[in-house]
């Protein structure tokens, strides 16, 4: 009897173990100036993007819970200055992602409240219910490391959808039954998904854009009715879509990629798009070091932020020519109004080193030495910066992209109608 009561006892004391680990894992996290924020330490959620201030790197988006998810009211969030964009599979910015996309968030608290674009909540918020929207539609972890949309998060952690039935009913519209689990196979914890489809649905084969109406024309999908799919593993993209019937918390599919093809033409596209805004707005990094010599010289030290194609990083070589300019957590750049190329530092990389160990998300793991004899005010130990390879195009950016002419203040990262021209 004794024996039976200290096995129990040891028991519950794992239990309990585990209980608190779980509970750490979920803490409120504020991430530090100069130091990338460990994923394991960010709050998960997922919702519908119903907003976009591409300019400022913010938005909101509708929080997914157990309650009726119209009600919801959307929650803004702001990304970090090294905060990833992804998006089919590739890196992107806010403004490629669609309205009604339902994104996959790993947020913290705002690092300083006081310059927070968005609203600061309660650290506690998550663990409120909001009336008829349920538990956790709020979280005060508004600040994001990582935006990704469904097929970038099953490709990131080795998910796939698979479908089980069909049921198709007029207009090339119904439901699909499937569940999202590895692609190994499924250890039988995830619960299966209904989720609806219209003829609106694209479906990539290769590189065929179908339709639904198509499938049927090929035989593949009944006219009407019911059909197994036997588990076929696809990848899917999904949005929300207000839903009759009652139901309050059913997605909707809006792509459906079949093969591998499809899923690397998508990612193939989406990363040309990326490619071609970065070189336009210049790399984003943050300064780690400045070594100051005299008359205005000065060696600099920055990380480069991570999330980009590799192809944007080789292009930072050793005695490569780079400008480098000071710019707002928001990535702003600094005195734009003649181009961004027009107070920034210019000089030569003296060093390219890259990190050997595991990078934290956010970083590339690539620091560079730059030596300018000209330094900037903007470009200071721990501050935001953008610097641009030589070879890169030399473009202007718009007005909402840069900062104005030193009148601009922290209370503006909320506009009002003043912001319009009066005409």
């Amino acid at each position: 009897m004794k024996q039976q009561f200290l096995v129990l006892g040891s028991l519950f004391f794992v239990l309990g173990l585990c209980v608190i680990s779980a509970a750490a894992a979920d803490e409120p996290f504020r991430p530090e100036a100069g130091k990338f924020p460990p994923l394991e330490k960010a709050h998960a959620y997922r919702g519908e993007l119903v907003f976009v201030d591409h300019a400022n790197r913010r938005g909101s988006v509708r929080v997914a819970s157990a309650g009726t998810y119209f009600r919801n009211a959307p929650q803004p969030f702001a990304l970090l200055p090294y905060g990833i964009v992804r998006y089919h599979g590739a890196p992107a910015d806010l403004r490629d992602i669609p309205l009604g996309t339902v994104m996959h968030v790993r947020a913290y608290l705002p690092p300083d409240p006081e310059l927070s674009a968005v609203p600061v909540l309660p650290v506690n918020n998550k663990e409120k219910t909001a009336g008829y929207s349920g538990l956790g539609v709020a979280p005060a972890e508004n600040h994001v490391l990582l935006l990704e949309d469904e097929p970038s998060h099953c490709q990131r952690e080795g998910l796939v959808w698979k479908l089980k039935e069909l049921e198709l009913s007029k207009n090339n519209e119904g439901l699909i039954v499937a569940i999202r689990e590895p692609k190994a196979g499924g250890d039988g914890k995830t619960g299966e998904e209904k989720l609806t489809f219209d003829a609106a649905t694209r479906i990539w084969r290769g590189r065929e854009s179908l339709t639904p109406a198509d499938l049927v024309a090929e035989g593949i999908w009944p006219v009407s009715g019911k059909k197994s799919l036997d588990g076929q593993a696809v990848l899917l993209g999904i949005t929300w879509k207000p839903t009759p019937d009652g139901v309050f918390t059913r997605f909707h599919i809006s792509d459906i990629w079949l093969d591998e093809p499809a899923t690397q033409r998508a990612a193939q596209v989406q990363t040309e798009v990326h490619k071609a805004f970065i070189r336009s707005r210049w790399m984003p990094a943050w300064v780690d070091d400045v070594e100051y010599g005299k008359f205005g010289r000065a060696t600099v030290t920055a990380t480069l932020f991570g999330g980009m194609d590799p192809s944007l990083y080789a292009d930072f070589q050793k005695d490569s020519q780079v400008l480098m300019n000071g710019a707002e957590n928001t990535l702003k750049h600094a005195g734009g109004a003649y181009g961004p190329a027009h107070m920034a530092s210019k000089g030569p990389v003296r060093d390219v080193t890259r990190s050997s160990g595991e990078v934290p998300l956010g970083s590339s793991g690539i620091q560079i030495k730059f030596e300018t004899d000209l330094i900037i005010e903007g470009i200071r130990p721990a501050r935001i910066v953008r610097v641009r390879p030589a070879s890169w195009p030399h473009v202007q950016v718009p007005r909402e992209e840069y900062l104005g002419d030193g009148s601009f203040t922290h209370e503006d990262r909320f506009p009002t109608p003043s912001m319009f021209p009066k005409y």
